[in-house]
């Protein structure tokens, strides 16, 4: 049986998944994050959730890394049964978010200017400043690729490179610490308004998962409804869900008829239920913000299923 030197659709290695400028910026997430990983391994590090939830994105968005220049490089992606541009596009802005919460909280948790006391001393205090500096680093890399593959106007692109598409994720990651924030000691079980509010969050965090899900896997396809219509009709649902959650919530956790307006002065510091409810009041006007914004945005696109 004969073969020939070069197959059908070009070298099997793709040079420009490595020399573009989207490749560069993958290349420097590898780099950064193997570095960053590095040195908080070491000598920098980490102790307490903070840490291990530090060393946990680290390591996932590096892997993830990996696995996307590998199949780039190989052209491997071409047998995976999902939409690439989508998938890459969603994670590189999940990547963006989750390497600027973890250089913010090690940074905040663990670099200091003075030396620790021994064993650590000095030494432990320099892997973590340059940990500290490589996972900004890290961040600006993944930004840089989030800032290279955005569609622009006219442009046709995957859904998930989009605005709409990138605010998709930021919404799915401001609900996940609003989660975090309600099983920290919220006691948004004490009334029926609050558990509505609870619902809310859950709906619109499950609904935007499976909208994600669904450009992601390319099966936008078959709804039997256009999908750029279901997009925008869902995105005004959670908008005004949002909108009850945002006036109601509030009212039942800081209105003195129902809860605490200021903070209790014996209130213990990092186990507060008052704070996690403040936490959970901002970032319930960010998400409410970011689906205004994403409706906004929604009208703007045309959805190209065949990407």
């Amino acid at each position: 049986m004969g073969s020939t030197m070069e197959p059908p659709g070009g070298g099997y290695l793709h040079l420009g998944a490595v020399t573009s400028p989207v490749g560069t910026a993958r290349l420097l997430q590898l780099a950064f994050g193997c570095a960053t990983f590095s040195l908080v391994a070491h000598r920098g590090g980490f102790a307490g959730v903070q840490g291990t939830f530090c060393m946990a994105a680290w390591g996932f968005c590096f892997a993830l890394s990996g696995l996307v220049v590998t199949c780039e490089f190989t052209r491997l992606h071409g047998c995976l049964r999902l939409s690439w541009g989508n998938f890459t596009a969603a994670f590189a802005m999940l990547a963006t978010l989750l390497t600027a919460t973890a250089a913010v909280i090690y940074t905040l948790y663990f670099t200091q200017l003075q030396c620790p006391p021994e064993p650590l001393g000095c030494t432990t205090r320099d892997f973590r400043l340059a940990a500290s500096v490589f996972a900004g680093l890290l961040f600006l890399a993944y930004a840089t690729e989030v800032a290279l593959t955005r569609a622009r106007p006219g442009q046709v692109a995957s859904y998930m490179a989009t605005v709409s598409g990138l605010l998709k994720i930021v919404q799915a990651f401001v609900a996940c610490i609003i989660f975090g924030a309600l099983v920290y000691d919220s006691h948004y079980g004490r009334y029926v308004a609050t558990q509505w509010c609870v619902a809310v969050y859950s709906l619109c965090f499950l609904a935007t998962v499976i909208v994600v899900a669904l450009s992601v896997m390319g099966h936008t396809g078959g709804l039997g409804c256009p999908f750029d219509r279901l997009v925008v009709v869902y995105t005004f649902v959670a908008a005004l869900l949002y909108l009850s959650a945002a006036v109601i919530w509030p009212v039942f956790c800081f209105d003195p008829k129902y809860g605490e307006p200021r903070r209790p002065a014996d209130c213990p510091r990092g186990s507060c239920p008052w704070d996690s409810q403040l936490v959970v009041t901002i970032f319930t006007y960010v998400n409410l913000l970011l689906y205004a914004i994403d409706l906004a945005y929604s009208q703007r696109i045309r959805f190209v299923p065949a990407l």
